[in-house]
């Protein structure tokens, strides 16, 4: 009987750790888009596949389990090509800092702190009268698609203007507002909704479309909502209300990140 030496090296605990962060950030990736059950799929697949094709070794069923194998990959990466984006743009900005704006040279500070207190101080009297309204914050991501879908409008920053963008009836008010490189690029534009089913019920349709857009983009985005006058902000798919001060430190917090 042969007897198989097993011997537990540092380089396999690296690769324990290469393997475990990986499947982490699957499972976090496919559970803000609502996918958390076919992780847990795909993962009880793959331990039974290992189980069949090297513990057992039954040839048979090892090779129709490695047809399988060949196949879905190739269809997971069409399905999921969204998702396969996102995740490897997060392994990326593990080594970079997120960005609420352009890069900007160290003068600019002050002008990306006053675009920062206008946004706020037009957040802070939207939420005070109840009215809704979607900014989005662009990072490095191209938004054209999203730009396209509303109206140019290429202007500064100004709580008078975001304030008349989201002003009940005007013509810009629904949809949402693109902010990228410290302008006002356009407004009205429409952003994808999110499909992930555990989001509460009590969130609407301003509150999903955010939590869309950050679900694949490296945006973040700021909800006022028109029923509770509450402030919500999303990142990375996930989001969580504020106050109008932390809405100006999570947002000061990140320009001074990006600087």
């Amino acid at each position: 009987m042969n007897i198989l030496a097993f011997s537990f090296g540092f380089k396999d605990l690296i690769d324990i750790l290469l393997v475990a962060g990986i499947l982490y950030e699957t499972y976090r990736l496919l559970r803000k888009t609502g996918a958390a059950n076919l992780f847990w799929g795909i993962l009880a697949f793959i331990v039974v596949w290992f189980m069949v094709s090297f513990v057992f070794q039954l040839d048979l069923t090892g090779a129709l389990f490695d047809r399988i194998i060949s196949v879905g990959a190739v269809a997971l990466i069409v399905i999921f090509q969204d998702e396969i984006r996102l995740f490897f743009y997060r392994i990326g900005a593990r080594f970079s800092s997120w960005q609420l704006f352009s890069k900007r040279n160290p003068e600019d500070e002050a002008a990306s702190r006053q675009q920062v207190l206008e946004i706020i101080q037009a957040c802070r009297h939207m939420a005070s009268t109840k009215t809704g309204a979607l900014i989005v914050l662009a990072g490095e991501d191209n938004l054209k698609e999203v730009i396209d879908t509303g109206e140019r409008l290429d202007a500064q920053v100004s709580a008078r203007l975001i304030e008349n963008i989201f002003f009940k009836n005007t013509p810009l008010h629904d949809g949402a507002l693109v902010i990228h490189e410290g302008r006002m690029i356009a407004a009205a534009c429409i952003l994808p909704v999110s499909k992930n089913q555990t989001i509460p019920q009590y969130y609407g349709l301003r509150h999903r479309a955010a939590l869309g857009i950050t679900e694949k983009t490296d945006t973040t985005c700021i909800v006022v909502s028109e029923e509770t006058g509450h402030i919500s902000v999303t990142k990375e798919g996930e989001i969580r209300e504020v106050t109008a001060d932390e809405l100006f430190l999570v947002l000061h917090a990140t320009a001074s990140t990006a600087d």
